[in-house]
């Protein structure tokens, strides 16, 4: 979601966002001089002040995310929660890692225009009557924002497709092509967001998952890149195809007297690329071998059939993970020259510079803050004094826990949101002797599913910045979609867990008790 004080100033609700982030330090100050949670382990009240601290500055965004995000490491040392060296370890790890390498990769993707011929391609071969096109936009940005970023996927998808409106009036007229305009718009942005759900690296809150799951439970199965697939992307998969039959029916079935862009239209586009160069080609062997080295690394098991994993065929196939896959290949395309641009390379760091530091950091306060409740308690203190849940059916609570993200992050960072809520999920779970996996995946799933407000999420921003679009056509439409959203992701993760995370209803596992 937009960031900063710009944000701040032009939003109606910009007065009442100044007075909470200054009288966010004064609640954080009160809890640690006249509270006592556990009068024996003051680290738990000390911790739950610096949690709210940080959680009020992320919603109000007065302080950019980024510095907020750098709290833990002054006041964990300062309020005896953390040593300073322990809590600036958590900001970098394999998880960040991972996250700069698909970035690094994305990023050389986008310098050599790749993903322009891959969007293009894909509406070729889709068709042109509305419908198609429709479900051509859709695909393309759902399919490119696995595997970069939603932000950049919408910014590249919405001028094609403003080009694409701009014909449809030429041959329809701005009337008739009105509505179906506000439909194509929508597309594009909720297909960032379904998109990204589907792979680890896809949008920021599932590798904050990954990192923090494993932070509470080292001894829990590696949540892989492969492992993630195969649970996210039938979720994105059905959002997907639900998206598109409600956008249809609103936007294109009643269409009457359309007159049809042209495949010449598109294919004029995509012939303006030219054929692919040097550069394009590498980098497609370059992402179809990320893609395929993350897929295959570690074994695969479903059921009593096993694919063994390529990192087996080392000494130590344990010392791999998803990060290490993700650097390797970033660093090969620093390696390979151009050929179209003697003297360069695939990859440059003038080009590397765009990488969302920002982003980074965020990650990091969030792993920070994860390891404080950890270190401190305040994860299982949490847990027992929401014990009184354990009487509710599992099935309810994960609804009322995708319900309560995916509304929080209608108005807050979904990555702030996932990282404030996950720990207290961990902790939750332990208390009532629930599989955490059963609450902290739809917790993640439910952060990507922010359909209603421009504010949300930035495709959502992006598209709204068209002008073609008003905030109450996006709420009326988005707001479906949320409930859908929150239903589908609650009901996979309860009733087909087990096929993927051995998550069975009343079974405890031993990785998951928290010392």
């Amino acid at each position: 979601m937009p960031t900063g004080r710009k944000f701040i100033t032009e939003n109606p609700g910009k007065s009442a966002r100044y007075a909470l982030s200054v009288l966010a330090p004064f609640i954080s100050a009160y809890l640690i001089f006249f509270v006592e949670l556990d009068p024996d382990n003051p680290a738990i009240t000390n911790t739950l002040a610096v949690a709210i601290l940080m959680a009020l500055w992320w919603v109000t965004e007065l302080i950019p995310l980024a510095i907020t995000s750098l709290l833990p490491i002054v006041l964990f040392p300062a309020l005896g929660i953390m040593n300073g060296r322990e809590v600036s370890a958590t900001y970098f790890n394999h998880v960040i890692f991972l996250f700069i390498g698909g970035f690094l990769v994305a990023l050389a993707i986008q310098k050599w225009g790749l993903h322009k011929r891959i969007a293009l391609k894909i509406l070729r071969v889709i068709g042109s009557s509305p419908g198609r096109i429709l479900l051509g936009f859709m695909f393309a940005t759902a399919f490119l924002s696995m595997w970069i970023s939603n932000t950049a996927t919408a910014m590249l998808m919405v001028p094609i497709l403003l080009s694409i409106i701009t014909k449809l009036e030429e041959i329809n007229g701005k009337t008739l092509v009105k509505h179906f305009a506000v439909g194509l718009l929508l597309c594009i942005a909720y297909s960032a967001s379904i998109g990204g759900i589907a792979t680890l690296v896809g949008t920021p809150p599932n590798l904050s998952f990954a990192r923090i799951f494993y932070i509470y439970f080292p001894n829990a199965p590696e949540i892989s890149f492969a492992t993630w697939f195969f649970y996210a992307f039938p979720i994105s998969l059905v959002l997907f195809f639900v998206l598109f039959g409600y956008l249809y029916l609103i936007f294109v079935k009643r269409k009457k007297n359309w007159k049809s862009l042209s495949k010449n239209e598109i294919l004029s586009d995509y012939v303006k690329l030219g054929k692919k160069n040097f550069e394009e080609k590498v980098l497609i062997i370059a992402f179809a071998s990320l893609a395929f080295l993350w897929f295959f690394r570690a074994d695969i098991i479903v059921g009593g059939f096993k694919i063994p994993g390529w990192s087996n065929l080392f000494n130590y196939p344990q010392f791999f993970n998803d990060g290490t896959v993700a650097i390797f290949v970033a660093v090969i395309l620093f390696m390979i020259p151009s050929k179209t641009q003697p003297g360069t390379f695939l990859m440059d760091w003038k080009a590397a510079e765009e990488i969302p530091w920002e982003i980074i950091l965020l990650f990091g306060g969030g792993f920070a803050l994860a390891s404080g409740f950890k270190e401190s308690g305040l994860s299982l203190w949490f847990g027992h004094q929401l014990e009184w849940l354990g009487g509710m059916h599992p099935l309810i609570l994960i609804l009322c826990i995708s319900f309560l993200v995916t509304f929080m992050t209608e108005i807050t960072s979904n990555t702030a949101t996932v990282e404030t809520l996950l720990p207290i999920l961990a902790g939750l779970a332990v208390s009532i002797e629930t599989n955490p996996l059963l609450f902290m995946l739809p917790a993640t799933i439910a952060g990507s599913l922010a359909f209603m407000l421009p504010v949300a999420t930035p495709p959502n921003a992006i598209v709204f910045g068209s002008k073609r679009i008003s905030v109450i056509q996006m709420a009326k439409t988005g707001f479906f979609l949320n409930i859908i959203g929150i239903i589908l992701v609650s009901v996979i993760t309860y009733y087909f867990g087990t096929f993927i995370f051995d998550i069975v209803e009343g079974v405890f596992p031993e990785w998951a008790k928290i010392d």
